[in-house]
């Protein structure tokens, strides 16, 4: 249990933090560069970090919420799975004590 909840953590770490980047430097290249967003290699490869996930939310959103809102929706139910990895791993971690968590 523990295992699976610490996977589960990190998988949903790595798209938040991948999702944060993306919309920074999509921001600050828009502002600086605005047509560098096209050829931008870090772009590219956070948005293809991104992609699964931003597809899942768009499986799971109702049809009246927009595609460019798929990749907030993506945020907000990456951030409750992680709020939920967390609280499992600290139950996890209550049940067979702290020493064996390490």
């Amino acid at each position: 249990m523990l295992l699976f909840a610490s996977a589960l953590k990190l998988i949903a770490e790595l798209a938040l933090l991948a999702l944060l980047g993306r919309w920074l430097l999509a921001a600050w290249l828009r502002r600086l560069a605005p047509q560098a967003l096209e050829s931008n290699l870090f772009l590219w490869l956070l948005d293809t970090l991104c992609r699964p996930f931003v597809t899942a939310a768009g499986w799971l959103a109702p049809r009246w919420v927009l595609r460019e809102h798929w990749p907030l929706l993506a945020f907000c139910l990456l951030l409750g799975l992680w709020l939920a990895a967390t609280w499992l791993k600290l139950q996890a971690c209550l049940e067979v004590g702290m020493d064996q968590c390490r």
